[in-house]
């Protein structure tokens, strides 16, 4: 069972604000029309029964150069992948009211639970991450998540995130 839900017009995105514009912008104007095209689903964590919104992430695919991947985890991967399928997790924030009360958490690991069972119908070697700052970077880290060489983006292999759910 998931504790988040499909963004959809019932929530009340105006009033959604986690201190960086950027991810407030992109709830409140484009992620509905994202999720229209297919380009990012949004999953909120809704404030009944107003219907505000207590956090959200996005989930799309994505890929990854084989040559990206650190050594010790690419020595395992066939060398005839170019490019390794990813889940990514787009955007994660919440609402300045609800921070610091372990929403963050919540939402990391619904959507890391959500890639996992969706890793058993598509191919998805992992989930990473582009932190938009150092303070999202050390969020990351707490959970095991791995900074690649060179980019800044992160990851974590569905591996490791089975082990989270057994």
């Amino acid at each position: 069972m998931y504790l988040t839900e499909c963004l959809n017009s019932s929530h009340n995105k105006e009033t959604f604000s986690c201190g960086k514009e950027i991810l407030d912008n992109y709830l409140i104007k484009q992620a509905t029309q994202d999720v229209k095209r297919k380009l990012s689903a949004c999953f909120v964590i809704a404030d009944n029964p107003i219907k505000g919104i207590k956090g959200y992430y996005t989930l799309s695919n994505s890929s990854i150069s084989l040559d990206s991947i650190p050594n010790v985890i690419r020595e395992k991967l066939p060398k005839s992948y170019v490019n390794i399928p990813l889940t990514l997790i787009g955007r994660l924030a919440v609402d300045k009211i609800y921070q610091g009360q372990g929403i963050g958490k919540i939402i990391l690991v619904d959507a890391l639970k959500r890639c996992h069972e969706l890793s058993k119908q598509i191919g998805s070697f992992a989930v990473i991450v582009d932190p938009l700052d150092k303070d999202a970077e050390l969020f990351y880290l707490k959970f095991g998540f791995i900074k690649l060489p060179d980019s800044g983006k992160m990851f974590l292999t569905m591996k490791t995130i089975v082990q989270l759910f057994k």
